[in-house]
């Protein structure tokens, strides 16, 4: 597997990393545990040292399936995982019932930091994520927050997740951030605008997630698709019968390219990602040893300059049809 570093920060890891939510959390039932462990352990196998977890996924559950799953690799892996929101009970943190809390307070951050090393396993949390910006809690709080952490030898690096280019620089400003994941994806194009550029200018590496669209960019789904009970994407704008019928012309032209290339839909979608800018690192998900292989294929799949120009081209006339959250959670995006 190739590496990459993310940004100027000198953390080093796969060229494709590996996200574990829908292992546990949002895409249906939990999957099997056992499943899952043998699933984590034949992705370092096979090349990837880097895992996306966060607290609120089970909630807490899947830093814990990780941590079992990935102690006998501590020292080849790198694990990332997030703090920001309120678990309270009665809460639903993914905003489909209830209110979204958030709480990025200094004193909370401490303790969700605290608990994640017991659950993950570690001395160090490799890489921790702000979830969501917390308009309560002034970011240069939440930054020095993460900075007493990385001086007390807790965490290794800060990072932050879809937030804005204003909240960026204030937050480098303080302690360097090392990463920002957002969504991002050939039908989720918004950071190119602003966020790429600052990235760039401040040596900051960006760890996309949902690279395929959560699944709808490797050519299985259709207007007919149905999502089973607890499927986070049943509730999303994105994921009607008539946008997922309108989007099509998207899977139609990586089928095209791919069949060009011998590759799938999937491969040619995180290529595309991973030819954007060499510090990009996409996390796709997924609870599938197939699947595992096919997109890691992709890290070798080279897209020529006239590949990337098609590429180009067909999205400059294509229009995606429908929101990827729904207002109240793309609230929480951007700030």
């Amino acid at each position: 597997m190739k590496t990459r570093t993310l940004g100027s920060s000198g953390l080093t890891v796969s060229a494709l990393g590996l996200g574990c939510m829908g292992m546990s959390f949002s895409y249906g039932p939990p999957r099997d545990r056992g499943e899952m462990i043998a699933l984590l352990r034949a992705a370092v196998e096979r090349g990837v040292t880097f895992f996306d977890t966060a607290e609120v996924y089970g909630p807490y559950t899947n830093e814990d399936l990780l941590g079992e799953a990935l102690e006998p690799f501590r020292g080849r892996v790198v694990i990332a995982t997030k703090f920001g929101f309120d678990l309270e009970p009665g809460k639903d943190p993914r905003g489909m019932k209830g209110t979204v809390g958030l709480d990025s307070r200094p004193e909370h951050i401490r303790l969700v930091a605290e608990a994640s090393l017991k659950r993950l396993r570690l001395e160090r949390i490799d890489l921790f994520y702000q979830h969501r910006v917390d308009p309560e809690v002034p970011i240069e709080d939440v930054a020095g927050a993460v900075k007493e952490l990385i001086a007390a030898g807790k965490v290794r690096h800060f990072g932050l997740s879809e937030a804005g280019v204003d909240t960026i620089r204030r937050a480098h400003a303080v302690q360097p951030v090392t990463a920002l994941q957002s969504e991002y994806s050939l039908w989720t194009r918004g950071p190119e605008a602003q966020v790429l550029p600052l990235l760039e200018q401040l040596g900051i590496g960006f760890v996309p997630y949902s690279p395929l669209g959560r699944g709808f960019l490797t050519g299985a789904m259709d207007a007919g698709t149905r999502f089973a009970e607890g499927d986070f994407r049943a509730t999303l704008p994105r994921f009607t019968p008539g946008a997922l019928a309108a989007n099509q012309s998207l899977v139609h032209l990586l089928a095209e390219i791919g069949g060009r290339l011998r590759a799938t839909p999937a491969q040619v979608a995180l290529a595309w990602l991973l030819a954007q800018k060499p510090w990009i690192v996409p996390i796709p998900g997924t609870t599938n040893q197939a699947r595992l292989e096919e997109n890691l294929g992709a890290a070798d799949l080279e897209l020529t300059a006239e590949d990337l120009a098609a590429i180009g081209d067909r999205l400059a006339l294509t229009e995606v049809q429908g929101e990827r959250y729904p207002e109240k959670l793309e609230r929480l995006t951007g700030r």
